[in-house]
């Protein structure tokens, strides 16, 4: 299904659930903690250069962003969390209009959460994992930019992360290197989408093989 990423396309953006596109179709949301690199990976995902917006600046994410892959598929970018320069109340409605999001939405079929492989597993990673795992939502984890690591330590920190994991009492959790810079990944990442994507109204996509 790779041709279908690329003819990705802007849909809307939401400041709240209510306002979002009806709740029908399939989704697959993208989420990670500000500066991670998620615009990045969205962007190489779907083989366009500004699909969604990358800034130097963390923190800039601050709406549901759904974009178009077909009348029935759709991405939505999550607004980063976890910023420190981002005010306190700000983060809280972030924190609330994700959780919202990830606990209404009948269309999610599956939440594609980056961290820095530099420093991955943070607090609000951890609580991006337990609430994927109290609405039992399949989850994929991407390791992102990678190439700031050489291959063996970038390897060392993948299963770091998979025997920090392998402890999780939840569902099992994909989990990948990726790097935008050097296009590593991009496949593996295809694969888990074309499974997420097949799922019907209704499937759980977590109990897929």
């Amino acid at each position: 299904m790779k041709s279908i990423y690329h003819s990705a396309s802007f849909l809307a953006s939401a400041s709240k659930l209510g306002n979002a596109p009806p709740d029908q179709g399939l989704e697959v949301a993208f989420a990670g903690r500000s500066n991670a690199g998620k615009s990045s990976a969205i962007n190489l995902i779907t083989q366009q250069k500004s699909l969604a917006r990358v800034s130097k600046t963390p923190g800039r994410t601050q709406l549901l962003n759904f974009f178009q892959l077909d009348a029935d598929r759709r991405l939505v970018d999550l607004p980063g969390y976890g910023y420190a320069e981002v005010p306190e109340a700000m983060r809280k409605t972030w924190g609330a209009m994700i959780e919202n999001y990830l606990s209404q939405r009948q269309a999610l079929r599956g939440v594609f959460l980056v961290m820095d492989i530099r420093r991955p597993l943070t607090d609000f990673d951890w609580r991006m994992i337990e609430w994927c795992a109290h609405y039992r939502l399949s989850l994929h984890i991407a390791l992102t930019k990678a190439d700031k690591l050489s291959r063996g330590a970038a390897f060392d920190t993948l299963h770091k992360v998979r025997r920090e994991l392998a402890g999780w009492q939840g569902p099992d959790i994909g989990l990948q290197l990726f790097s935008a810079l050097k296009r590593v990944g991009v496949e593996e990442a295809h694969a888990v989408l074309d499974r997420w994507f097949e799922c019907g109204p209704g499937e759980d996509a977590a109990t897929r093989p």
